[in-house]
C-alpha cells in the first residue's frame, strides 16, 4: 500500500468518527510532549505568580523564622529582682536587610538571605556586584544565609531590626572568638602548671608530661597541648534576649 491511499484511509476514519465518540475520546490522555507542556503551564504559572508580602500571621511550632547579624559592642550587666548579676552582651544590628529569597520550586530550599553594613563597589568582587544590582539591594558587607519555613518568607529589601526580636525569646548566637595568639597550656586549657616554689626549676607554667615511654612510645593526637588560641567559632545555645 502506498504512502497516498494510507493517509487516504487515515482521513476517512478521523470523518467517520461521531461527535458522541469524540466526546468520550476526549477522556483519554495522549502521551505525547504537547500535553505535557499544556498540564505543565498551570505550575509555571503557579510559581510565577508567587508574592512575598510582609503580613502579620500566626506563627506554629515548628516555624521557623530568620535570624539577624549583629556585631558586638561590649559587655554589661543587669540585676533580677532577686539581687542576682546576670552578664549581659551588647550587640548590634547594622542595617540588616532582606538580599535575596530562595523557594522550593527555583533553589529548592526555602531561605533568605541576610545582609548588614555597608561596602562600595570597587570593594567588591564582580559576582557580588552583579548578585545585589540583580537583587536591587544596595552593597552590603556581610552576607549569611538562613533557613526559614514557608509562611516565614520576607520580601526583599525588607529592613530586619531588633523589634524582630521580643524580650524573653530564647536564640542561638554563632560568631568568631577573639584571637589571643599563641599560648600555653596553663592559658589555652585551663592546666595547673607545676609546683610553684619547690622542686620546679623554671617549669613553673610547663605543660607537664605528654606521653608514656617505650610503649605506645609517641604522642597521641588530639593531646591538649600548646598552640593558636581563639579566631574559632563558638555558638552559644538559648541565650535569653533582654
Amino acid at each position: 500500500m502506498s504512502a497516498a491511499s494510507r493517509g487516504l484511509i487515515s482521513r476517512l476514519r478521523t470523518a467517520l468518527i461521531t461527535p458522541s465518540t469524540r466526546t468520550a475520546l476526549t477522556h483519554f490522555k495522549t502521551f505525547s510532549s504537547e500535553s505535557l507542556a499544556l498540564e505543565r503551564e498551570p505550575e509555571i504559572d503557579s510559581i510565577r505568580s508567587r508574592i512575598i508580602q510582609a503580613k502579620p500571621g500566626i506563627m506554629t511550632p515548628k516555624s521557623r523564622r530568620t535570624g539577624a547579624i549583629a556585631v558586638k559592642c561590649g559587655m554589661t550587666a543587669l540585676w533580677d529582682r532577686w539581687g542576682e548579676r546576670i552578664p549581659i552582651t551588647v550587640l548590634w544590628l547594622d542595617d540588616n536587610i532582606v538580599s535575596q529569597v530562595k523557594t522550593l520550586e527555583k533553589e529548592g530550599i526555602f531561605a533568605l538571605q541576610v545582609g548588614c553594613g555597608q561596602k562600595k563597589a570597587k570593594h567588591l568582587t564582580k559576582p557580588e556586584v552583579g548578585h545585589f544590582r540583580a537583587q536591587g539591594v544596595p552593597m552590603k558587607r556581610k552576607l549569611r544565609e538562613f533557613p526559614v519555613t514557608e509562611d516565614a518568607l520576607l520580601p526583599v529589601g525588607m529592613s530586619i531590626g531588633v523589634r524582630h526580636f521580643v524580650p524573653g525569646q530564647y536564640v542561638d548566637v554563632t560568631g568568631i572568638t577573639r584571637g589571643k595568639g599563641f599560648q600555653g597550656g596553663m592559658k589555652r586549657h585551663g592546666f595547673a602548671g607545676m609546683p610553684a616554689s619547690h622542686g620546679a626549676s623554671l617549669s613553673h607554667r610547663s605543660l607537664g608530661s605528654t606521653g608514656q615511654r617505650d610503649a605506645p612510645g609517641k604522642v597521641f593526637k588530639g593531646k591538649k597541648m600548646p598552640g593558636r588560641m581563639g579566631s574559632s567559632g563558638l555558638l552559644k545555645m538559648h541565650g535569653s534576649i533582654k
